[in-house]
This record gives C-alpha cells, sequence and structure tokens, in this order.
C-alpha cells in the first residue's frame, strides 16, 4: 500500500506515521527526517537547508524530489510505504504521479490555535532524537539525559509562518486530491489512539 500523510505542521502526522506504517508492514518516508539527516551531517545540502528551514520556508522541489525517488527505489519499499511530509506543493504531487501511484491520502485537520501551542511548546533531545512537550519534563531534560532544545523552526513567529507557507503552497493538495478520488479527512484535534483507529478503520487495516 502507497500513502500520503497531509496535515499542516504540527498536525500529529509523524505520530501517526510511524503507527500506520508499522501496522500495515510498510516503509515510513519522511522527508524532513532525510533533510535532517543532512542538516546533523553538515552535507552542502544539508546547510543549504538549514538556512530555508530556519525562515519557515520550504526547500526546493527538484532536491526534493531527487530524494524521494532514490528512497523509493529502496529495497524496504517493496511492500509499500507511507509519505510523512510530502508532497508539499501540487508541483511535487504532480511529479511524484510520474514515479509511482498512490492509494490513499489521509488529510489531518487541527484547529489553528492547536498547532501554534504544539509547536512553539514542542523540545527537542540532541542525544536520543526524542520529541517532547515542553509541559512533559519542564527541567528541560530528556529521560536520557540529554538537555532538551527548541528548534529555530519551531519558535512562534517563524511557526506562524511555516502555516502561512502551508496554507499558500500545501493545502492546495487537499483539493488536488480530491480530484483523484482518493482522499479522505480525519480529526486530529481526537487523542493519538483516536486518529490511529480512525485511520486504520478508513484503510480497511
Amino acid at each position: 500500500m502507497k500513502l500520503i500523510l497531509l496535515g499542516p505542521p504540527g498536525a500529529g502526522k509523524g505520530t501517526q506515521a510511524v503507527r500506520i506504517a508499522a501496522r500495515l508492514g510498510i516503509a515510513h518516508i519522511s522527508t524532513g527526517d532525510m533533510l535532517r539527516a543532512e542538516i546533523r551531517n553538515d552535507t552542502p545540502l544539508g546547510r543549504m537547508a538549514k538556512a530555508i528551514l530556519d525562515k519557515g520556508e520550504l526547500v526546493s522541489d527538484d532536491v526534493i524530489i531527487g530524494m524521494v525517488k532514490n528512497r523509493i527505489a529502496m529495497s524496504d519499499c517493496a511492500r509499500g510505504f507511507l509519505f510523512d511530509g510530502f508532497p508539499r506543493t501540487v508541483a511535487q504531487a504532480e511529479a511524484l504521479e510520474t514515479i509511482t501511484q498512490i492509494d490513499h491520502v489521509i488529510n489531518i485537520e487541527v484547529q489553528l490555535n492547536r498547532l501554534i501551542d504544539r509547536i512553539s511548546s514542542r523540545r527537542m533531545c540532541p542525544d536520543c532524537g526524542g520529541t517532547y512537550h515542553v509541559s512533559q519534563y519542564p527541567d528541560g531534560v530528556c529521560p536520557c539525559g540529554g538537555k532538551l532544545y527548541q528548534r529555530d523552526d519551531d519558535r512562534e513567529e517563524t511557526v506562524k509562518n511555516r502555516l502561512t507557507v502551508y496554507e499558500q503552497k500545501t493545502a492546495p493538495l487537499i483539493a488536488f486530491y480530491q480530484k483523484q478520488g482518493n482522499l479522505f479527512t480525519v480529526n486530529g484535534d481526537a487523542s493519538i489512539d483516536q486518529v490511529e483507529l480512525e485511520i486504520s478503520e478508513k484503510l480497511g487495516a
């Protein structure tokens, strides 16, 4: 099964992607994780991507599409895959159609004020890669002992810019896939377990 998860930043795509991919036994492909790996490794692509992401903007289509094409050719994608964070523009969706066909597109909806709180309150661990809400560990220390930090693109002003970019460039994907007839929407304001259950039921998983 080949799936796409749509939704604004902070909608819970990453969490649901891990759960659904595990349930179906397919590869979880996060372009965000792919880019962050490049940034951690301080590659030329990583340095370019960091400068763009820190402003809350999107990395160019040709870079992302090239990464995606190479990724889905890997052996762990033979049974299918789930895209988390891709495509982000109609142009990317059209390019994806020339590479592979998609079975279902899952759109996660969340209220704007909830999104701003979720993202601006998010903290990362540099040691284990864990992600937490600031209320979970107010002392700023991860259970593994790492010192939690806030990513530049999670700061409130950048978050608002990211949401504006989403509305301008990514939200039109909903209409694009509605025309394809393979999109369904779930309520991202529900609990994590409830969202997973609703997705699974609609996929027949």
